[in-house]
């Protein structure tokens, strides 16, 4: 069955996750993504080439398991742009593309000599985007960020935390999983715009802007209130206050390190919380109203520990649960991924096949589509694993040609 996406040919020079997981979504729907890398110097354009988790004792440039995880479904060439003939062949493989895909610092594409003007004379419709940390435009356009850098200049890392402690943020580079979704998003758009008007264009997105796209409701409670953020009893990131919520928050459970969610929406769910606990203190003068318990919140949270303590967060989050009130385990990755019915009746974590690793695991996506699911079966690419099928059967170069490039160090 043909996919979304399979007319797509997508150039792709992403690395790491910003980049490389906007153009990992295309290639599950279909678009055939070819992944260039350089020759000489191995596993250097994405240092996740050889980052753990592996799957075994063995270790190089070919077991990442990031790496292998955020390519699947591309095909993976080498690409020497230092030489004159790499370049021509870059060139050509630009004239049978849809996009160019990069998220390099600003500027190195245009070192290069393939910045968009030089895209656009080599393939008019062309579309180009590139994923920075703070795009090509502003004061700001030389520096360099990571996913943690983008979360604290954005402002995310301030608004996560819990009172009077140093920002916490957002976990793992939170900003490098939405800045591809945001590229994705923005190549499809283009893609949109070209079918109806034939025009290419330079997709230039900055990734710190698009996290600070995400503190909006922080900047209006300021703008319109006069309120910062940061202030006495404040953020609280386990409790609720837009709408007030109390009980609500991630208690402790009866191992260590094991952990509940429970939020009571409204007095129902407060009524419930108590005739499932059973506790004298649920009923005291002092909880009868949500005014009440958010004034009294600290206490109120101390005694709900008590009761969670008691129990497993399984058997906790159950108990609520068939009461209707909101309440979940705190899962380990392990629990979620082996153990959970419903993660595999989605299947959320398809095994592909790798070149080297064998079968392995790896990230699905959380949509499915009736007619045009995506879909993963080819693990990331080995260096130069699809040299001959791009370079032979795409731009029609022989095989002699093909081995003596790669003597010569251009593929």
């Amino acid at each position: 069955m043909p996919q979304a996406l399979s007319h797509l040919r997508i150039c792709d020079f992403t690395g790491q996750l910003a980049g490389a997981g906007a153009t990992r979504f295309l290639a599950a729907f279909g678009a055939q993504v070819i992944r260039i890398e350089d020759p000489v110097n191995q596993g250097r354009w994405d240092i996740l080439r050889g980052m753990p988790p592996y799957v075994d004792e063995r270790r190089g440039v070919e077991f990442g398991g990031p790496f292998n995880n955020h390519n699947v479904e591309k095909l993976g060439v080498t690409l020497n742009l230092r030489t004159e003939r790499g370049k021509e062949l870059l060139r050509e493989l630009v004239k049978v593309s849809d996009v160019v895909a990069e998220n390099f610092s600003a500027g190195v594409m245009e070192r290069w000599g393939v910045g968009y003007e030089e895209l656009q004379a080599l393939r008019e419709d062309i579309i180009y985007v590139s994923n920075c940390g703070f795009g090509h435009r502003g004061p700001y356009r030389s520096f360099k960020t990571w996913g943690p850098i983008v979360q604290a200049v954005s402002g995310l890392t301030f608004s996560s935390g819990l009172p009077d402690q140093p920002p916490a943020g957002g976990g793992y580079s939170y900003m490098d999983h939405t800045g591809a979704y945001y590229m994705a998003i923005a190549i499809l758009m283009a893609l949109r715009h070209r079918n109806r008007t034939g025009e290419g264009q330079w997709v230039d997105l900055g990734c710190t802007e698009a996290g600070a796209s995400l503190t909006g409701p922080a900047i209006l409670d300021y703008t319109v209130n006069g309120r910062p953020l940061r202030r006495d009893g404040s953020p609280n990131s386990n409790r609720s206050q837009h709408p007030a919520m109390a009980p609500h928050g991630i208690y402790p459970s009866q191992e260590e390190d094991t952990w509940v969610a429970i939020s009571c929406r409204d007095e129902r769910d407060w009524e419930a919380f108590g005739e499932v606990t059973g506790e004298e203190w649920t009923e005291e003068g002092r909880f009868s109203d949500l005014r009440g318990r958010l004034v009294a919140e600290d206490a109120l949270d101390e005694l709900v520990a008590g009761w969670t303590r008691t129990r497993g967060n399984f058997e906790a989050a159950a108990l609520l649960q068939g009461a209707g009130v909101p309440a979940t385990a705190v899962q380990r990755p392990q629990e979620r991924i082996d153990q959970d019915p419903n993660t595999a009746a989605w299947g959320l974590w398809p095994t592909v096949k790798h070149r080297d690793m064998g079968d392995v695991r790896v990230d699905g996506l959380p949509v499915h589509f009736s007619e045009t699911d995506w879909r993963m079966e080819r693990g990331g690419p080995c260096l130069g694993e699809h040299n001959e099928e791009v370079f032979g059967g795409l731009l029609g170069l022989g095989a002699d040609e093909i081995a003596s490039l790669t003597e010569e160090g251009v593929l």
